[in-house]
């Protein structure tokens, strides 16, 4: 059903409130590497401002270049607590989204937009501390013309996402979590970022990465040598 057209589908399974919240607590990066560094989008996705940050579920949709009808669509299906994943079908960098649409996003209790396309309006989003990613800011206007999709898996920036999977985005990108995983992600972050309070005051103590992470045998293994004084001759 990817990328096909015509269906809008209003009932989504979304992930569960509890995971949700749990992973709203950690970065991008975190999630990421608790997943076996997996779910990324592709790096050209970028917060529009500094400290963007947004963890919700998806509501996905898949639309055509220059044309920003089922942005439209998608704001229908919005519930709170929800952000709006758009997919294009071939590459495209309109401005496909502004002020007026979050606007409409917002009232629905919409989160955010991530959007492998472009935005306008930035300063007025700021303004509204708006979050979205996009792959450009572009003024260029669209039009209503031709059906997409809403609520289908769509592959956005590279990543395959499904109607209601938990999307996270900070300064470091945006990365997707399947709603069935959830729970579990949000454990594996959890025991990810303890680990790393530990090694953190370890390293504030002096302590190096080397020893901390058992480096120096695998480093000698490779063919590292430490000389006091080297002379090439």
């Amino acid at each position: 059903m990817i990328g096909k057209s015509g269906i809008a589908v209003r009932k989504v399974k979304r992930a569960p409130a509890d995971a949700v919240r749990a992973l709203a607590r950690f970065g991008v990066a975190t999630i990421h590497e608790a997943m076996n560094r997996t779910g990324l989008l592709a790096p050209y996705m970028r917060p529009i401002y500094p400290g963007a940050r947004v963890c919700g579920t998806a509501i996905t949709a898949f639309g055509h270049p220059g044309d920003n009808w089922m942005l439209h669509v998608a704001a229908e299906m919005l519930q709170p607590g929800d952000l709006v994943v758009f997919a294009v079908s071939s590459p495209d960098d309109h401005g496909f989204f502004g002020e007026l649409l979050a606007t409409s996003f917002r009232s629905r209790g919409g989160l955010g937009l991530i959007i492998d396309a472009g935005v306008r309006d930035i300063s007025e989003l700021q303004a509204m501390n708006f979050p979205v990613w996009s792959k450009a800011v572009h003024a260029r206007g669209t039009i209503k013309a031709t059906v997409g999709s809403v609520n289908v898996p769509v592959t956005c920036a590279g990543a395959l996402v499904n109607p209601g999977d938990v999307i996270v985005g900070d300064d470091d990108g945006v990365v997707v979590v399947p709603a069935a995983q959830a729970a579990e992600v949000a454990q594996a972050s959890q025991a990810r970022e303890d680990k790393e309070a530990a090694t953190r005051a370890r390293l504030k103590a002096g302590e190096l990465g080397l020893d901390i992470y058992g480096m120096r045998d695998k480093l000698a293994a490779a063919g590292l040598k430490y000389y006091d004084v080297y002379d090439e001759k």
